[in-house]
């Protein structure tokens, strides 16, 4: 390296602003001997001739289509090198990495779509599920009421993944477990027993497929399954007084595990 004057050269400041590049990674290059400057005036400051900048502007094109450093030097001082199947082995590469970034951005849309809406689901494909009974512009007043609680979040993830076979699933088990409890009812099963603990945690299960559902939570949905005109036309609707002795059933499962229904909290 001889001495040189500023006019011979840039300085490892200048080549950074000139080529896009931090000063960190243009002294990381000189360090590993990837691309170290040519000249060194007399007062120490090392300089970047033309040819200098040259194959630097080559490193900076080869690393952004992502080539490691390792991989650069052996493509720039090799002579046998195959450049042309060096960079056709890294266009492979990035396109497969623009096919998981679609499939990434296309999850990332369903999952904006479930938060602001609920379900993925055509108004066809909700009736076909839930009946002609559903009405869409339930998810809207839903979202409005529980939009910005953690169950929300929770139920529209999981919306996000659902397919329309596994809402079918899920709506069978419901009205499933909904059939066993008016049954459980009809045949005087007493709320505490152990027929009626078993299904109230069915119950739990199936409905955690929504969002996870703890015990107090699970009290708290009782009561409002009693309360509420809508829920307990429902309920009553399958069998009548099936919205009370649930909410019975649920409270007195939690007692047994512990819980006192009167103090249940939504958590």
């Amino acid at each position: 390296m001889r001495d040189a004057t500023d006019a011979d050269g840039l300085t490892v400041g200048q080549a950074s602003k000139r080529l896009g590049v931090t000063v960190r990674a243009l002294h990381h290059w000189d360090e590993i001997g990837l691309a170290r400057p040519s000249l060194r005036t007399a007062s120490g400051y090392r300089l970047y001739t033309a040819g200098d900048l040259e194959r630097l502007q080559r490193i900076v094109v080869y690393r952004e289509v992502g080539l490691g450093l390792d991989r650069i030097q052996a493509v720039l001082d090799d002579a046998t090198a195959d450049v042309p199947a060096a960079l056709r082995a890294q266009r492979a590469q990035v396109a497969e990495r623009i096919d998981r970034l679609q499939q990434l951005s296309a999850g990332l849309d369903r999952m904006i779509d479930a938060h602001e809406h609920g379900l993925l689901l055509t108004a066809e494909q909700q009736a076909e599920i839930f009946g002609p009974q559903w009405n869409p512009e339930w998810l809207a007043q839903a979202r409005q009421r529980y939009g910005g609680t953690t169950q929300w979040r929770q139920y529209a993830e999981r919306s996000a993944s659902r397919s329309p076979e596994e809402w079918q699933a899920i709506t069978e088990a419901v009205a499933g477990v909904d059939r066993a409890l008016a049954d459980a009812m009809d045949a005087g099963v007493a709320p505490g027993s152990p027929e009626a603990n078993r299904l109230v945690e069915r119950h739990r299960e199936i409905f955690s497929s929504y969002f996870p559902l703890t015990r107090q939570m699970q009290v708290c949905l009782g009561r409002r399954y009693e309360a509420d005109p809508g829920f307990a036309a429902h309920y009553d609707g399958i069998r009548t007084g099936l919205a009370t002795w649930f909410r019975r059933a649920v409270d007195a499962s939690a007692r047994a595990h512990g819980i006192d229904p009167d103090t249940a909290t939504w958590e």
